[in-house]
């Protein structure tokens, strides 16, 4: 088993960091060496070494996205974290739009973006929300957004989807895919993805009246945090929802919000102060 020297790891947390945003203090190097190290052998590399020259160079940017994927945690489940959705249907009940557009912003395999569109669905057949509503699921990481486009998922991970919203939503695998759920056409045709990079500059998307940030915060430094937060809220509507972790905390940002509950916001009219 290839060692993770000091010198290395801080090249690989700094790569990370200018790269993609992700902070790394010292305390995670056992972490970042215990996600690394089974990758480093399966290239039959000799050492971290080795591996820190295959993600920095240009022409392996593929394997720069391995690693991105084997150092980020994407767990994840349908309706998680439940009263976020809750208040998202209270506020639709409130408003009945004709119209909505929803951006979930750290989609992962596309759990919560599917969650959505079950909530929307029903309130659309309910007569509380117009026909035309969409919903866009962006990641960092292409590993997931491709299994997030198949919308096959392990019956576990939508253990709190209700059983009405399992018959009217999923299909449930026999044979060979017992044990699994898909998502319905008609419903998955709803939700677009797509790759991105929260740590750049955004190409113009939106503007949205909903946005989930949700458990993605944890990965960046105070700066970055800022930046990202106020980089995603410049595409949501003043007005709008905004939606992140409930163990985020105070969301560091300039652009004026109203704090409605823990990890929700209502984007206020003005600039950012």
């Amino acid at each position: 088993m290839p060692e993770l020297s000091d010198a290395t790891y801080r090249q690989i947390a700094a790569l990370m960091h200018e790269t993609v945003g992700l902070s790394f203090s010292d305390s995670k190097k056992a972490l970042v060496s215990a996600r690394l190290s089974q990758r480093v052998q399966q290239l039959s590399l000799d050492s971290f070494d080795a591996y820190l020259g295959r993600i920095t160079t240009d022409a392996d940017a593929a394997e720069f996205q391995v690693a991105v994927d084997l150092l980020t945690t994407n767990e994840t489940y349908f309706f998680r974290e439940p009263q976020h959705f809750e208040l998202l249907e209270q506020e639709l009940n409130r408003l009945r739009p004709q119209s909505l557009s929803v951006w979930s912003a750290a989609s992962s395999f596309g759990d919560e973006a599917y969650s959505i569109a079950m909530l929307l669905s029903d309130l659309q057949q309910q007569g509380r929300l117009g026909s035309d509503w969409s919903i866009l699921g962006t990641d960092i990481s292409d590993r997931v957004l491709r299994s997030a486009r198949q919308a096959v998922y392990p019956e576990a991970r939508l253990r709190f989807v209700s059983p009405q919203r399992l018959k009217r939503y999923c299909l449930r695998g026999e044979g060979e895919a017992e044990g699994l759920v898909q998502i319905q056409d008609r419903l998955a045709e709803r939700v677009q993805f797509g790759q991105l990079n929260l740590c750049r500059p955004i190409e113009p998307l939106g503007p949205f009246d909903v946005v989930f940030l949700r458990n993605v915060l944890i990965y960046f430094d105070s700066d970055t945090k800022r930046a990202v937060v106020d980089r995603v809220l410049a595409l949501l509507r003043p007005g709008g929802l905004f939606f992140i972790g409930t163990a985020e905390c105070r969301v560091p940002c300039a652009t004026p919000l109203q704090s409605l509950a823990p990890g929700v916001f209502r984007r206020l009219p003005g600039p950012a102060r």
